[in-house]
């Protein structure tokens, strides 16, 4: 790790962050359900998953998309915390929001890495 990388962190970091608060503006909570962090969480995995499968993990630009800007947007401790406060008013919800993020999580994440390494192995076949 050297500065260069801390400041594309932090750069990355503050434009996905306000990315995410831009979506939350965008697509306040129904009833109390957290849609934005959903939707940015779920998005976010599935961007996190074509980065992961198409640029090296030494690349600036996958440091600055991945770990910052995609690192910023998606948020776990506003899953988790959404997921408290939809348990207070609608259990079932709860359990409902917290099962379908990590289910639509890791799908979205899976699909991105497949067609990350899917165009990358077409391209190089070319």
């Amino acid at each position: 790790m050297n500065l260069r990388r801390l400041l594309l962190v932090a750069a990355g970091g503050t434009i996905g962050a306000a990315a995410r608060l831009g979506l939350m503006l965008v697509l306040p909570d129904q009833g109390g359900f957290p849609t934005a962090i959903l939707m940015a969480n779920v998005v976010g995995a599935f961007a996190i998953g074509v980065v992961a499968a198409r640029l090296p993990a030494s690349r600036d630009l996958r440091v600055f998309l991945a770990t910052g800007l995609l690192g910023g947007f998606t948020t776990y401790s506003s899953f988790m915390t959404g997921t408290i406060a939809l348990w207070t008013d609608a259990p079932l919800l709860a359990i409902a929001y917290a099962l379908g993020s990590l289910v639509l999580g890791l799908a979205a994440a899976a699909l991105g890495l497949r067609l990350g390494r899917s165009r990358t192995a077409g391209e190089a076949r070319a």
